[in-house]
C-alpha cells in the first residue's frame, strides 16, 4: 500500500493505492493550513479504509515547486512516515503530477502546466503528447501570465492553478486567436491518486531502490532569473 501526499500549493491531497488500485483520495484547497491539517487528513483516511501505518510499503510526495511552506511541510511529514517504517520514498514534480492528470484533449496541441507562485506569477512547464503521455518539453520557469502567453508557439491547452488574472489574460489572448483553450475544471484539481501511479510507476521501472532512499529526497524550487 502506498500513501501520497501533495501539499505543494494551496492545495492538500492525499492517497492510498495499492498497485492495482486507488483506494482513496481527498482533496481540497486549504490555504494556508497544511501544518494543521495534513496529518489528521492522512489519519482519517488510512483509518476510513482499515490502513496501519504497518501495511504502507511505501510512500510518495509532492517535491515541488510551489510554495516554499506547503512543499517544506508536505516533504517533512513523508521524510518522517517513510524514514520510521524504513520505506521507500518517491518524489514527483507537482508539474509531472498535474500532467498525468491531463487527457489527450487537442492533436497537435502542447499542454502548458501551471501552478501559483504568488505577486501574479505562476511556475510553468510545457509537454508534448508521445508514446500515450504527456512529456517534458523544457524546465520549469517562473513567469506571469503576460510572458506566459508570448511563450506559447502554437494550439495548447492550459490546465492548473489559473487564477482571475490569468482567466482575464487567456481571454485578450483567444481574442487575439491565439490557439489556447483551458482544461475542463475537473482537469485542472491536482489530486494525489496521479501522485500515486506516478509513483508505483517509478518505482516498479527501477532496478535500485536505494534511490528512493528518504535521506536523499529534495524538495525542488524554482526561482526568478
Amino acid at each position: 500500500m502506498l500513501l501520497a501526499i501533495d501539499t505543494a500549493t494551496r492545495l492538500l491531497s492525499v492517497a492510498l493505492h495499492n498497485g492495482q488500485e486507488l483506494i482513496a483520495e481527498q482533496t481540497a484547497r486549504i490555504g494556508n493550513h497544511h501544518t494543521t491539517s495534513l496529518a489528521p487528513t492522512i489519519q482519517s483516511l488510512m483509518a476510513s479504509c482499515a490502513v496501519e501505518m504497518d501495511d504502507l510499503t511505501g510512500v510518495a510526495v509532492s517535491v515541488g515547486p510551489g510554495s516554499y511552506t506547503g512543499v517544506r511541510i508536505g516533504v517533512a511529514i513523508a521524510k518522517g512516515i517513510a524514514a520510521a517504517q524504513n520505506l521507500p520514498l518517491i518524489g514527483v514534480s507537482t508539474l509531472d503530477i498535474l500532467a498525468a492528470g491531463q487527457p489527450h484533449i487537442k492533436s497537435g496541441s502542447a499542454l502548458i502546466a501551471v501552478v501559483q507562485a504568488g505577486r501574479g506569477r505562476v511556475i510553468v512547464k510545457s509537454y508534448r503528447w508521445r508514446k500515450g503521455k504527456w512529456t517534458s518539453r523544457a524546465e520549469p520557469k517562473l513567469l506571469n501570465w503576460d510572458a506566459l502567453i508570448e511563450t506559447i508557439d502554437g494550439a495548447a491547452v492550459i490546465s492548473g492553478e489559473i487564477n482571475e488574472n490569468g482567466f482575464a489574460a487567456i481571454e485578450d489572448a483567444q481574442a487575439m486567436d491565439i490557439p489556447i483553450i483551458v482544461a475542463p475544471a475537473v482537469n485542472r484539481l491536482r489530486r494525489a491518486g496521479f501522485l500515486a501511479e506516478t509513483a508505483w510507476e517509478m518505482l516498479n521501472a527501477s532496478d535500485d531502490h536505494s534511490k528512493f532512499d528518504p535521506a536523499l529526497l529534495l524538495p525542488v524550487y524554482v526561482k526568478s532569473n
